[in-house]
């Protein structure tokens, strides 16, 4: 990889006080890369902050507010770099964070994206739930990561230190070749918000290509930048596009099996919200199972008719519930998870 292949795009919408806290980390430990801020028609003074504070940082501005699909899809576009960095604009990256990013693709011909380890920026012993040290999926659609099941976050005591293949990478951090980016069809900008790398890394996997996870690289995420952990905005998304990301990526049959099985599941989560007391929490399970069934026309016309690959074919996957094994067997850690039980390719 050349150093001059690389560019780091940031997303903003009105997060100038995320880039005033962390584009400085960025700037200082990224002397490989060329640094993008690509702006959703943001409405504070994060344009003019920027022009200001760092001329060297090209800005590509959107017309509107795309959303995480969408706004890198149209920046993505006027970025000519072979290796795109999709950043969260709430990271604080480390010192040397991509050497060990450059040596991992030089080293894996067909790696096709990447994400480093992702620590919690408040608790920084502690892994952070969008990623960990790389993200895996349940035989039922259910995502989780090495150093994270559910809500439940490890200390990170370099157990997870050696570089795996994974299922997905995280979109808080994605390393990904732009022409495979560009021929995986990008991001789904129906998805909006949420599982979106989930479901670009799943067709990276229908093309034949790995995705990995280089914990030597590290950085640190503060979590929450757009719609925080207890947003029932982000329950609806999470639950929604998990149903879409399933129905477009799995065989036809695989996929109604499965999503029937979620319905009684994800009903069994909605009744775990309404008893804990949160009636908007279990109403957007709900209306995100109402929003997928409303949909499905729109998506039986994108989905794609070459034939897929079913779920197990590919790295990174659990042939359990995690759901089932969190909750009833108690297993916290993901090394507690049988190991026997995963693809490894």
């Amino acid at each position: 990889m050349s150093e001059k292949n690389i560019a780091i795009a940031i997303l903003n919408w009105n997060g100038q006080h995320h880039l005033q806290r962390f584009l400085p980390s960025v700037s200082r430990f990224s002397g490989e890369a060329v640094i993008y801020v690509i702006d959703n028609a943001s409405t504070d003074n994060s344009v003019a902050w920027l022009k200001e504070n760092y001329p060297d940082v090209k800005i590509i501005i959107n017309d509107g507010n795309y959303g995480y699909s969408g706004g890198y899809n149209r920046g993505v576009e006027k970025i000519a770099e072979e290796y795109l960095v999709l950043l969260n604009s709430d990271v604080e990256v480390t010192e040397n964070w991509l050497q060990p990013v450059i040596k991992t693709f030089a080293d894996h011909p067909q790696l096709a994206a990447l994400q480093p380890k992702v620590k919690d920026l408040n608790n920084r012993q502690n892994f952070e739930y969008a990623g960990a040290a790389g993200g895996y999926i349940d035989f039922l659609g259910y995502p989780f990561c090495r150093g994270r099941l559910l809500y439940e976050l490890e200390e990170d005591n370099g157990q997870y230190d050696s570089y795996h293949r994974v299922f997905w990478a995280t979109g808080a951090c994605l390393v990904v070749k732009r022409s495979l980016f560009i021929k995986a069809g990008k991001l789904n900008e129906k998805l909006f918000a949420h599982m979106e790398e989930i479901d670009l890394c799943w067709r990276l996997h229908h093309l034949g290509y790995e995705v990995g996870c280089c914990p030597q690289s590290v950085v640190y995420h503060l979590g929450g930048g757009t719609l925080n952990r207890l947003s029932t905005r982000k329950t609806f998304l999470n639950f929604r596009n998990n149903l879409v990301i399933m129905f477009l990526n799995m065989p036809d049959v695989e996929a109604f099996v499965k999503i029937f099985i979620r319905l009684i599941m994800d009903g069994v989560a909605a009744i775990k919200f309404l008893f804990e007391g949160s009636l908007t929490h279990s109403w957007a399970v709900l209306r995100a199972h109402f929003a997928f069934y409303g949909m499905f026309g729109g998506l039986v016309k994108d989905k794609s008719r070459k034939k897929l690959k079913p779920l197990i074919a590919f790295s990174g996957v659990y042939h359990r519930s995690m759901v089932v094994d969190f909750y009833i067997k108690k297993l916290k850690k993901f090394s507690e998870l049988p190991q026997q039980f995963f693809t490894r390719l």
